[in-house]
């Protein structure tokens, strides 16, 4: 594959590198001028405002990961995996109006920290370790390799295991170098930076495509005259691929039903107790800028199925139109495989120095996401783990460790990041990991906050059991996909005891299987504490609330500031788009 990246866009690339790197590390470094304490390397000292929370909680969760595959998920299925970012908008009000509050006011580092204030240290020994094992695998692992996919796309560089390891180091290098350098105050202000960047870029992307295609009139035309099949081979009209809510039976293969119970339960997990996202949140200098930040975060999360999925559709309208033409044979011409849809719209939509900004954009969603994850992965292991051996660790030699666990976890997310080249659709197996990771953690958060019989001995066997059942579920359920998992396939349907439970989990929606999963956890967590009651001390207590309305009862500021003002607009909002696309 030839680049069709000029010297002009690599100019405008190169350029962008630079001053991000460059930003971090003078941040870092100057930041360190001014105390360098621990808390200000991890928690940015407890300064961060809502419009930098709310910028850097959209900029370190919509990675390259969501920049290929949401637009391949429209490429093939059209909108239906629109609902995974517009159903985040819901949970970010969760955050906002229960989880939040609580984390402000314990003053915790870190959400395992939380665990152990509401339960025990068990508890957070065991989500430290999960959560650092689910940074460096999914949010780095997925985001360097899908960088590495567009920059095959974008410049040439082939698909070899050697080019694809170098394209990741040097990513890898450049985002570990700030993220080392400044910590938390680096990240989440190059994170601001980069989100503006990366919102043009898609805007650009969007609406010239959109142009092309001949608007909503050429979309709606050109899919009403095709034919889709299901996954039995029923044929449909090309028009559901408008469509975000859809029958089992509709092309697309995530029924209404399945978002509906499976999304919450990964969407807690992912915005409201997984410490990539949350240390952004941790770091606010007041519960209201936590509160107002998350819901800011909220608004944003509107725009991705509109600049992110919308535009894999548009591509693949373009293609059945016949837009692409090579200039020298009058060939029509398609993405070689849909995982490439973005970078293809770009090199054949974009003109020469816009290409290097969108091109920077995606490199933004990439470095973002990755130093999001390095930062929180160092402060997981410096806080929970290392300072537990050895605690009378001066803040200073906490915070080299945690520059040093960030080269660690990188060198080992880049190790790790080739092997994701053996999926299929990448967004489709990340959230399917998701699905059996959330579950423990997510029933333990929950049941928590809002019951105050909750116990310690009850939140680590829930999560324990937990993380087995669901490795076990996942192996079956992902066992017709994955020949390398078959011996474990074998293993899992014995433990389960085979037969037609063990079926119908390798037959289950991955989304459905987490609702149960969560169902499961959640009557673990209540029958142990029953058993095991313990003393509910005042600690304890002021991390429980008395009943949901509790979360309503702080004034908040005034005006349209409001927190509670502005999740009543998000949620009408959240709603309004959903009858549109319904």
């Amino acid at each position: 594959m030839e680049s069709n990246i000029g010297w002009i866009d690599g100019s405008i690339i190169l350029l962008y590198l630079v001053g991000i790197v460059g930003l971090g590390c003078w941040i870092g470094i100057r930041h360190r001028r001014h105390g360098g304490e621990s808390r200000d390397y991890f928690l940015a000292g407890g300064t961060l405002t809502w419009p930098v929370i709310g910028l850097a909680l959209f900029s370190t969760n919509i990675s390259t990961v969501h920049l290929v595959a949401l637009a391949q998920s429209g490429y093939d299925t059209g909108l239906v995996y629109g609902n995974f970012e517009l159903m985040a908008g819901f949970t970010l009000v969760l955050l906002a109006l229960f989880f939040a509050p609580f984390y402000i006011r314990s003053r915790v580092a870190t959400l395992p920290d939380f665990l152990e204030k509401r339960y025990s240290r068990a508890s957070r020994d065991w989500l430290a370790l999960v959560s650092i094992l689910s940074a460096i695998f999914l949010h780095i692992g997925f985001t360097l390799y899908t960088a590495a996919l567009v920059m095959h796309g974008l410049l040439g560089i082939p698909m070899e295991i050697e080019y694809l390891i170098g394209t990741i180091i040097v990513i890898a290098g450049l985002t570990a170098l700030y993220t080392a350098v400044g910590g938390l105050i680096a990240v989440v202000t190059t994170e601001a930076i980069q989100t503006v960047v990366l919102l043009v870029g898609a805007f650009c992307v969007t609406i010239i495509a959109y142009g092309e295609v001949g608007g909503w009139s050429g979309i709606t035309e050109t899919l009403s005259g095709l034919q889709i099949q299901n996954d039995k081979g029923d044929s449909y009209n090309a028009t559901v691929q408008l469509s975000m809510l859809r029958t089992a039976e509709e092309p697309g293969g995530m029924p209404w039903y399945a978002i509906m119970l499976g999304y919450p339960i990964i969407g807690i997990w992912y915005w409201c107790t997984d410490q990539t996202i949350v240390q952004r949140v941790l770091g606010a200098k007041s519960e209201d800028h936590a509160r107002v930040g998350a819901l800011f975060a909220g608004f944003i999360k509107i725009l991705p199925v509109f600049i992110l999925v919308f535009p894999g559709l548009i591509c693949y309208a373009l293609v059945q139109q016949g837009a692409f033409v090579d200039p020298e044979t009058g060939d029509a011409l398609s993405p070689a495989n849909s995982k490439d849809a973005y970078a293809f719209m770009i090199q054949h939509l974009l003109p020469v120095g816009l290409r290097g900004v969108v091109a920077a954009a995606l490199l933004a969603a990439a470095m973002s996401t990755v130093s999001g994850a390095l930062n929180s992965v160092a402060t997981l292991f410096s806080y929970d783990l290392f300072k537990r051996w050895v605690p009378s660790m001066s803040d200073h030699k906490l915070v080299v460790v945690g520059r040093i666990v960030t080269v660690v976890g990188m060198v080992a997310a880049v190790a790790w990041s080739p092997f994701i080249d053996q999926f299929g659709s990448i967004f489709d197996t990340m959230v399917t990991m998701i699905c059996f990771i959330a579950a423990p953690i997510t029933a333990t958060f929950v049941i928590g906050i809002f019951w105050k019989g909750a116990t310690s001995r009850g939140s680590i066997v829930t999560l324990m059991a937990g993380f087995v059942v669901g490795f076990l579920a996942f192996v079956l359920n992902q066992s017709n996909d994955f020949e390398w998992l078959k011996p474990m396939n074998d293993a899992a349907m014995s433990a389960l005891g085979g037969g037609a439970f063990a079926e119908l989990i390798v037959k289950m929606n991955s989304m459905v299987a987490s609702f149960w999963l969560c169902l499961l956890c959640l009557a673990i967590h209540v029958v142990v504490s029953l058993l095991t009651p313990e003393e509910f001390t005042e600690e304890k207590a002021s991390l429980v609330w008395d009943n949901p309305l509790s979360a309503l009862s702080s004034p908040g500021w005034s005006g349209f500031g409001n927190y509670r003002v502005l999740t009543v607009v998000l949620l009408a909002f959240l709603i309004v788009t959903y009858y549109l696309l319904a």
